[in-house]
């Protein structure tokens, strides 16, 4: 498996689950090379802040819409 070298950031959400999903089947399998280990973790780390990151501010955006559409009192 490479490693990918686009930027977390120009990514779309889903590509960032599937190459997250793919680092972490490689980790899994027999086949792990220990060399890369570190880069792959890395490399999940960045992924999975940046998932964390759009989650977060998706729900923000959700529950400020949502607010919105509240009767006022």
């Amino acid at each position: 498996m490479e490693i990918s070298n686009t930027s977390v950031k120009e990514m779309s959400y889903r590509e960032a689950v599937n190459e997250l999903d793919t680092i972490l089947r490689e980790m899994q399998s027999d086949n792990c090379d220990i060399d890369r280990l570190s880069a792959m973790t890395r490399r999940a780390t960045e992924l999975i802040a940046e998932c964390r990151s759009r989650l977060t501010a998706t729900d923000e955006e959700l529950r400020n819409i949502l607010a919105s559409l509240a009767p006022k009192s």
